[in-house]
Protein backbone atom coordinates (compact mmCIF):
# COMPACT_ATOMS: atom_id res chain seq x y z
CA UNK A 1 0.00 0.00 0.00
CA UNK A 2 0.97 3.53 -0.46
CA UNK A 3 1.64 5.22 2.94
CA UNK A 4 -1.55 6.69 5.14
CA UNK A 5 -0.09 9.95 4.15
CA UNK A 6 0.05 10.12 0.60
CA UNK A 7 -2.98 8.83 0.29
CA UNK A 8 -4.50 11.67 2.88
CA UNK A 9 -2.09 14.14 0.49
CA UNK A 10 -4.08 12.29 -2.18
CA UNK A 11 -7.87 13.68 -0.98
CA UNK A 12 -6.68 16.91 0.17
CA UNK A 13 -5.41 17.88 -3.53
CA UNK A 14 -8.31 16.48 -4.96
CA UNK A 15 -10.39 19.06 -2.11
CA UNK A 16 -9.43 21.90 -4.80
CA UNK A 17 -11.46 20.68 -7.55
CA UNK A 18 -14.50 20.48 -5.52
CA UNK A 19 -15.21 22.18 -2.22
CA UNK A 20 -16.79 25.68 -2.28
CA UNK A 21 -16.65 28.57 0.58
CA UNK A 22 -18.84 27.89 3.14
CA UNK A 23 -17.83 23.83 2.93
CA UNK A 24 -15.28 24.14 6.15
CA UNK A 25 -12.91 22.09 7.28
CA UNK A 26 -15.11 19.26 7.37
CA UNK A 27 -15.12 18.90 3.95
CA UNK A 28 -11.02 18.76 3.73
CA UNK A 29 -10.78 16.39 6.77
CA UNK A 30 -13.62 14.01 5.13
CA UNK A 31 -11.79 14.35 2.07
CA UNK A 32 -8.36 13.13 3.62
CA UNK A 33 -10.35 10.58 5.45
CA UNK A 34 -12.25 9.03 2.39
CA UNK A 35 -8.63 8.53 0.45
CA UNK A 36 -7.20 7.07 3.95
CA UNK A 37 -9.88 5.40 4.89
CA UNK A 38 -9.82 1.74 2.93
CA UNK A 39 -6.79 0.82 4.75
CA UNK A 40 -8.28 -0.15 8.02
CA UNK A 41 -8.68 -3.63 6.29
CA UNK A 42 -5.17 -3.94 7.58
CA UNK A 43 -6.41 -4.51 11.15
CA UNK A 44 -8.27 -7.48 9.84
CA UNK A 45 -4.60 -9.34 10.29
CA UNK A 46 -4.97 -8.40 14.09
CA UNK A 47 -8.19 -10.35 13.92
CA UNK A 48 -7.07 -13.22 12.04
CA UNK A 49 -8.17 -12.59 8.54
CA UNK A 50 -5.79 -13.88 5.91
CA UNK A 51 -4.70 -10.57 3.61
CA UNK A 52 -5.78 -12.84 0.12
CA UNK A 53 -9.26 -12.73 2.27
CA UNK A 54 -11.91 -11.26 -0.92
CA UNK A 55 -14.02 -9.67 1.90
CA UNK A 56 -12.23 -8.47 4.65
CA UNK A 57 -8.74 -8.94 3.60
CA UNK A 58 -6.37 -6.67 2.71
CA UNK A 59 -7.13 -4.64 -0.69
CA UNK A 60 -10.41 -6.46 -0.93
CA UNK A 61 -13.45 -5.12 -0.33
CA UNK A 62 -12.65 -1.48 1.10
CA UNK A 63 -10.57 -0.47 -2.11
CA UNK A 64 -12.84 -1.28 -4.47
CA UNK A 65 -15.36 0.87 -6.13
CA UNK A 66 -18.83 -0.25 -4.35
CA UNK A 67 -16.78 0.89 -0.95
CA UNK A 68 -16.11 4.16 -2.04
CA UNK A 69 -19.36 4.70 -3.36
CA UNK A 70 -20.86 4.05 0.18
CA UNK A 71 -18.40 5.83 1.97
CA UNK A 72 -18.86 8.67 -0.46
CA UNK A 73 -22.52 8.76 0.71
CA UNK A 74 -22.19 8.28 3.88
CA UNK A 75 -19.82 11.18 4.28
CA UNK A 76 -21.78 13.29 1.94
CA UNK A 77 -24.97 12.35 2.94
CA UNK A 78 -24.58 12.53 7.23
CA UNK A 79 -22.20 15.38 7.48
CA UNK A 80 -23.15 18.51 4.89
CA UNK A 81 -26.70 19.96 4.39
CA UNK A 82 -28.62 18.73 1.06
CA UNK A 83 -27.73 21.42 -1.15
CA UNK A 84 -23.89 20.06 -0.87
CA UNK A 85 -24.42 16.44 -0.48
CA UNK A 86 -24.08 15.55 -4.69
CA UNK A 87 -20.68 17.75 -5.50
CA UNK A 88 -19.17 16.40 -2.04
CA UNK A 89 -20.18 13.32 -2.99
CA UNK A 90 -18.31 13.00 -6.18
CA UNK A 91 -15.17 14.74 -4.64
CA UNK A 92 -15.33 11.88 -1.81
CA UNK A 93 -15.95 9.33 -4.08
CA UNK A 94 -13.09 9.80 -6.13
CA UNK A 95 -10.67 10.38 -2.80
CA UNK A 96 -11.83 6.80 -1.75
CA UNK A 97 -11.35 5.50 -5.18
CA UNK A 98 -7.89 7.28 -5.26
CA UNK A 99 -7.02 4.39 -2.68
CA UNK A 100 -7.06 1.54 -4.97
CA UNK A 101 -5.59 2.94 -7.83
CA UNK A 102 -2.34 4.29 -5.62
CA UNK A 103 -1.97 0.81 -4.34
CA UNK A 104 -2.83 -1.00 -7.85
CA UNK A 105 0.41 1.34 -8.32
CA UNK A 106 2.56 -0.69 -5.68
CA UNK A 107 5.47 -3.19 -6.90
CA UNK A 108 4.21 -5.94 -3.95
CA UNK A 109 1.25 -7.61 -2.90
CA UNK A 110 -1.77 -9.40 -4.51
CA UNK A 111 -3.24 -6.70 -6.45
CA UNK A 112 -6.45 -4.47 -5.51
CA UNK A 113 -9.88 -5.85 -5.92
CA UNK A 114 -11.83 -3.19 -7.65
CA UNK A 115 -14.84 -4.56 -8.30
CA UNK A 116 -15.54 -6.30 -4.82
CA UNK A 117 -17.67 -7.89 -3.88
CA UNK A 118 -18.99 -8.78 -6.90
CA UNK A 119 -15.89 -10.04 -8.73
CA UNK A 120 -13.13 -10.41 -6.21
CA UNK A 121 -10.05 -10.62 -8.86
CA UNK A 122 -6.42 -8.05 -8.11
CA UNK A 123 -5.56 -5.84 -10.36
CA UNK A 124 -2.25 -3.86 -10.93
CA UNK A 125 -1.93 -1.08 -13.01
CA UNK A 126 0.66 -1.47 -15.59
CA UNK A 127 2.66 1.55 -14.44
CA UNK A 128 3.67 0.49 -10.80
CA UNK A 129 6.11 2.98 -9.20
CA UNK A 130 5.29 2.61 -5.49
CA UNK A 131 7.25 0.97 -2.68
CA UNK A 132 4.85 -0.96 -0.23
CA UNK A 133 4.48 0.53 3.36
CA UNK A 134 4.86 -2.23 5.54
CA UNK A 135 1.71 -3.66 7.27
CA UNK A 136 3.47 -3.46 11.17
CA UNK A 137 1.18 -0.91 13.14
CA UNK A 138 4.15 1.65 13.24
CA UNK A 139 4.76 1.73 9.61
CA UNK A 140 0.70 2.58 9.09
CA UNK A 141 0.57 5.75 11.27
CA UNK A 142 4.25 6.66 10.53
CA UNK A 143 5.95 6.30 13.51
CA UNK A 144 8.81 4.37 11.90
CA UNK A 145 11.00 7.35 11.00
CA UNK A 146 14.34 5.14 10.59
CA UNK A 147 15.56 2.59 7.72
CA UNK A 148 16.36 2.38 4.74
CA UNK A 149 13.12 0.35 3.25
CA UNK A 150 10.99 3.21 4.68
CA UNK A 151 13.25 5.97 3.15
CA UNK A 152 12.72 4.62 -0.52
CA UNK A 153 8.78 4.41 0.35
CA UNK A 154 9.12 7.88 1.04
CA UNK A 155 11.17 8.83 -1.75
CA UNK A 156 9.48 7.13 -4.33
CA UNK A 157 5.96 8.77 -3.37
CA UNK A 158 7.17 11.91 -3.11
CA UNK A 159 9.37 11.81 -6.72
CA UNK A 160 5.99 10.36 -8.32
CA UNK A 161 2.90 11.00 -6.59
CA UNK A 162 3.28 14.32 -4.99
CA UNK A 163 4.45 16.83 -8.03
CA UNK A 164 0.99 15.25 -9.07
CA UNK A 165 -0.80 15.90 -6.42
CA UNK A 166 1.06 19.37 -6.08
CA UNK A 167 0.49 20.64 -9.68
CA UNK A 168 -3.15 18.93 -9.47
CA UNK A 169 -4.25 21.18 -6.63
CA UNK A 170 -2.66 24.14 -8.39
CA UNK A 171 -4.36 23.87 -11.12
CA UNK A 172 -7.42 23.56 -9.78
CA UNK A 173 -7.35 26.42 -7.66
CA UNK A 174 -6.14 28.56 -10.58
CA UNK A 175 -9.54 27.65 -12.65
CA UNK A 176 -11.31 28.18 -9.58
CA UNK A 177 -9.85 31.49 -9.22
CA UNK A 178 -10.64 32.58 -13.14
CA UNK A 179 -14.17 31.08 -13.10
CA UNK A 180 -14.62 33.03 -9.49
CA UNK A 181 -13.11 36.26 -11.32
CA UNK A 182 -15.54 38.68 -13.42
CA UNK A 183 -14.87 38.30 -17.39
CA UNK A 184 -13.36 41.87 -18.46
CA UNK A 185 -15.16 43.44 -21.25
CA UNK A 186 -13.56 43.18 -24.73
CA UNK A 187 -11.96 45.53 -26.11
CA UNK A 188 -11.20 47.73 -22.68
CA UNK A 189 -8.08 48.56 -21.65
CA UNK A 190 -6.76 48.35 -17.89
Amino acid sequence: MASPLTHAATGLALGFAFRKPGDGARAWILGAFAAAAPDLDAFGVLFGIPYESPAWGHRGFTHGLIFAVLLAALLAWRAFPPERRRRLFFYFLLAAASHGLLDAMTTEGLGVAFFAPFWNERFFLPWRPLLVTPLHAPHLFGMHLYGARLFMVRMAELTTVWPCLGAFAALAAWLRGRKARPAEPLGQEA
